[in-house]
């Protein structure tokens, strides 16, 4: 047999076959371009335990290299800290010396993925970031222009640094975030404690954006108002990330958990979202109304996440409600409030300063231009004020409304306002500090609205993996607001698969336009928006130039068909599948590549047009075809366990009395794919 064709059989590489064999008893040599029959047939009946102790092998090979990483890490960590900043371009030598390392250990790290180069070829910042982290550095890039992870929490401290700075606090409606897995009822909770329905206008009953609200709940016992903001995040892992940092602007946590599915994936996100943030939460167990609902086994799971219940000796209150049939509403309304006032010292801010607060939503509205959601934390932000962000002037307030879309002129603390008048979008996390405006600079618009659609550089996000060999999607993203792309685009990026994977090949804001169509085109890309249509001009090119696009309003579909076109690239998957055993009792004819024999078969069935296996004492010394069955002397397509039959087989080998022939057939089927 031919080494290639036994390699596309195996579907491997033909150099690797050659370079595995050896050293699992076959004496091939590297350059071996036939191998015999019989060697190759065994081989294949190998295959499969080679490939599971090739896999054990791997992983152990990886955990040795991660451990060697971690200690690497560690010393690095001790000799000279864990941060580092690299140009655009960078010569391995200095590169090594940037990171405290030989030269050698970082050519070395550099082969290990797959990068060949000496001490004095340029390395891209690309390429040297990505080595940098595997061994456990910070990375930043000198000339880049992006907010890096760090400077965001430090756009965090300024609130509290505000707060600090002011003597005059008083106590202001605590800021709570509802979150939870995708479908356990956060949005109907706060329909129902809002008293209006939003999930009519929202895609599939999720909410799309990040927005805010309030509620004024009144005390049945004294009937004093008090007023509670709560943030309204999608419920669905794409947005983690804005989920995340609305964690960073909330007081307190509710957690909704449905009674009769109990703890699920995003779940667990939340539980973890919310102890990395020390938010104090509350569990809101939903929908009790429903039959077949198992309160005391969703309290075990939450345990088992160390939420453990207050009844249970732990410290996490929970009420049990339906909020499709409000019920204990109140209850949990009130608990919010006990949680508010055991934390008061903490839900307290000055109204008489100048306006501090976080961007909680952002886009670009056709009409108005740029608009952001900001929720006011300190001070009062007025009509005409100065739109400090991050120390730059983004412009001034033009016009605010409340959630309910009335016109405003002054917004307090724990207020979220819509506010138009920016020069550009802001970005959600972006920090509002109006007492910064003597210091600020106007902000550059251009450079901004590049770096938000992902032009900086040339443009191209690659989220995917350049491994030969691996079959990858290109997607074009468009979407309308910038929360949405970013939770997005980081959802795309842990879609991780070792045979397929996903490239983000461009993203924007705003319409699918004709550069998108010539980019896709350029590429072999499929255009994705979300909440944008194409222009019309850019939808007449799609259709001459046959590029591909989709259109979504619900980000967790996008995912869903991404994951569907990964599972279409995943190759067919070969094996085979034993059919039956027959003893050979008597040889009748014997003609070139042919015989006709006759036999018993002890097990299974023989099959007319199956292969088989020709053994002799236990070891295969053949293989061929069945080509005939006869029973009597009637042609049959297959003859059952326990009784005799004749046999036409074809192939090379001369099969004797007394020996087994193992019938089996080739089948493939479709890979599935597997991200768990």
């Amino acid at each position: 047999m031919n080494v290639t064709e036994l390699a596309r059989k195996l579907n491997t590489n033909k150099d690797r076959l050659l370079k595995i064999l050896p050293h699992y008893g076959y004496d091939i040599g590297r350059k071996a371009i036939k191998i015999d029959d019989k060697v190759a047939h065994q081989i294949i009946e190998d295959w499969g335990d080679i490939k599971k102790d090739l896999e054990k092998k791997r992983k152990k090979k990886k955990a040795e290299r991660k451990k060697k990483k971690e200690e690497m890490k560690e010393s690095l960590e001790e000799e000279r800290g864990s941060a580092v900043e690299l140009p655009e371009k960078i010569t391995v030598q200095d590169f090594a010396d940037e990171l405290g390392m030989a030269v050698t250990e970082v050519i070395s790290e550099l082969m290990q993925n797959g990068i060949l180069a000496n001490k004095n070829q340029e390395l891209d910042y690309d390429t040297a970031s990505i080595v940098a982290e595997d061994l456990g550095y910070d990375v930043e890039q000198k000339t880049d222009q992006e907010m890096k992870e760090e400077e965001i929490e430090e756009r965090g401290k300024i609130i509290q640094k505000v707060l600090k700075e002011s003597d005059n606090l008083e106590r202001r409606p605590p800021v709570i975030i509802v979150m939870g897995h995708v479908d356990h009822g956060k949005t109907k909770l706060l329909d129902t404690i809002r008293e209006q329905n939003i999930i009519d206008t929202e895609a599939g009953g999720i909410t799309q954006h990040i927005g805010a609200y309030e509620a004024a709940w009144k005390d049945p016992e004294t009937d004093e108002k008090k007023n509670i903001t709560f943030i309204d995040t999608p419920g669905h892992k794409a947005f983690t990330v804005m989920r995340s940092r609305g964690a960073k602007v909330a007081d307190i946590a509710v957690l909704v958990v449905a009674a009769d599915d109990g703890v699920k994936p995003q779940t667990k996100e939340a539980i973890q979202i919310m102890k990395a943030a020390n938010l104090p939460f509350v569990v809101a167990i939903n929908k009790i109304d429903k039959p077949d609902i198992d309160i005391q086994r969703t309290k075990t799971e939450l345990s088992d996440e160390d939420v453990v219940p207050e009844e249970w000796g732990g410290d996490v209150p929970m009420v049990e409600i339906s909020a499709k049939q409000k019920t204990n509403i109140d209850e949990l309304l009130d608990m919010i409030l006990l949680l508010s006032d055991m934390n008061e010292d903490e839900i307290k801010a000055d109204s008489s300063m100048h306006a501090a607060g976080t961007v909680i939503e952002s886009h670009k509205d056709p009409q108005m231009g740029a608009v952001a959601t900001i929720l006011v934390q300190t001070g009062t932000l007025n009509l005409g004020d100065p739109l400090i962000i991050n120390g730059e002037d983004y412009g001034n307030v033009r016009n605010m409304w409340n959630y309910q879309g009335k016109d405003i002129e002054t917004a307090g603390p724990s207020t979220p306002v819509r506010i138009i008048g920016f020069d550009v979008a802001p970005e959600v996390g972006d920090i509002l500090d109006v007492s910064k405006e003597e210091a600020a600079e106007k902000v550059n618009v251009r450079e901004k609205e590049m770096g938000q659609t992902g032009a900086q550089k040339k443009g191209v996000v690659d989220s995917g993996d350049d491994e030969e060999g691996k079959n990858t999607l290109n997607v074009l993203v468009k979407a309308d607001v910038l929360g949405s792309m970013e939770a997005l685009v980081g959802s795309l990026e842990e879609i991780d698969h070792e045979e397929v994977g996903i490239k983000i090949v461009g993203r924007g804001l705003g319409s699918i336009t004709e550069d998108d169509v010539n980019k896709a085109e350029a590429v072999d890309a499929v255009i994705v928006g979300f909440n944008v249509e194409p222009t019309y001009t850019a939808r007449k090119l799609m259709k001459e130039k046959g590029v591909d696009h989709k259109e979504y309003n619900v980000i967790y579909d996008i995912i869903d068909w991404v994951e569907g076109e990964l599972e279409k690239l995943l190759e067919t998957e070969k094996y085979t599948e034993k059919v039956g055993n027959l003893k050979v009792l008597a040889v009748f004819s014997t003609e070139t590549r042919e015989m006709t024999i006759g036999g018993r078969v002890e097990s299974g069935k023989a099959i007319k047009g199956a292969r088989v296996r020709v053994k002799r004492d236990g070891e295969v010394v053949g293989r061929g075809k069945i080509v005939n069955c006869q029973q009597g002397k009637k042609d049959v397509e297959e003859v059952k366990s326990g009784r005799e039959c004749g046999l036409r087989f074809r192939g090379k080998t001369t099969i004797k009395e007394d020996d087994v022939l193992e019938f089996y057939v080739e089948k493939t089927k479709k890979k599935s794919l597997d991200l768990e």
